[in-house]
């Protein structure tokens, strides 16, 4: 619960009827990156905002909304929490607007229980969704899958990975699967891809992620080698050459951190001038890759790049 992460606030408390006091002062508002989002009732922002959602959070005293109309301060002083959810907006696929309303849509409708939820999310497309779902786990799933990085479009595949090792989804959410690499092994990982309907290096990521789910191997990544010029998504151009790494490697490409808080798309058309089936052919999550800009759109925040373009 956010209340959790507000009494670690200097002067946070929440009293006895639920409200949330700063140094003794009532919040009478809580904003998203500076904006009004959840009306006039803290309260509920409180008790249903995911903290996971939350980069940072601030207080402050402003003037009254009275007072910033008028233009006259009538010395009434509000105080106001601020929430910064850019963590969220950084997922590939969503910008500013979607990631609002995942958290709108988690505080109307309680934790998603389910990846396939997030589809209900307004204004969250067919193609974002395809885009972010390997990035976003749902640790209250029944399914373990989705709190995997196996994307949704792979699920068949790891069940029918399971089947073939003797294995089960409840082996994987009890961590019953040390024996599972060997297993393959033994039964030969091109034989077994073949019959899962997989190429050798995906079957690979399915084991890795069955292996440990829960986990977020970004976390244990490099940072980007950055330029020092490139700071925002609207300081790039297209032509620009930049050098970035590799976050996440998925059958339609790869996402690049380039340094700008929204990971870079590399189509699999644009990863190498030769044909690949998988872009896990040529790259691995974690290298350090230089790349072209090919398009950039500020208003949904798509950054498109290349690989084989770069010199």
């Amino acid at each position: 619960m956010l209340e959790d992460l507000v009494k670690q606030l200097p002067g946070g408390e929440i009293d006895g009827d639920g409200k949330l006091l700063i140094h003794g002062k009532e919040v009478k508002k809580i904003l998203v990156d500076g904006k009004e989002f959840f009306t006039d009732d803290p309260k509920a922002a409180l008790k249903n905002l995911p903290v996971e959602m939350v980069e940072k959070l601030k207080a402050y005293e402003r003037k009254s909304d009275l007072a910033r109309l008028t233009g006259i301060d009538d010395g009434d002083e509000e105080m106001i929490l601020d929430l910064a959810v850019t963590l969220l907006q950084r997922v590939a696929g969503l910008n500013g607007t979607t990631a609002k309303n995942v958290v709108s849509y988690r505080e109307e409708n309680g934790a998603f229980t389910s990846r396939a939820q997030i589809k209900k999310v307004p204004k969250l497309g067919p193609k974002a969704f395809q885009q972010c779902a390997g990035f976003l786990r749902v640790p209250e799933s029944r399914s373990v899958l989705d709190n995997t990085a196996v994307h949704p479009e792979s699920y068949e595949a790891a069940k029918a990975l399971l089947a073939l090792s003797g294995h089960t989804l409840a082996d994987v959410k009890e961590g019953k699967l040390s024996d599972l690499p060997a297993r393959i092994k033994a039964y030969g990982e091109d034989k077994a891809a073949g019959e899962i309907g997989v190429g050798v290096p995906t079957l690979r990521d399915i084991v890795s992620e069955l292996l440990k789910p829960g986990r977020d191997v970004r976390d244990e990544l490099p940072k980007p080698i950055l330029r020092t010029d490139v700071l925002e998504l609207k300081d790039l151009k297209p032509g620009m050459e930049l050098t970035g790494t590799v976050r996440n490697v998925i059958d339609f490409g790869v996402f690049v951190d380039i340094g700008v808080h929204q990971d870079g798309l590399v189509h699999i058309s644009q990863v190498a001038d030769k044909f690949i089936k998988h872009p896990s052919e040529v790259v691995s999550v974690g290298d350090v890759v230089k790349v072209v800009v090919l398009e950039v759109d500020e208003k949904k925040k798509r950054i498109s790049l290349s690989m084989k373009q770069a010199k």
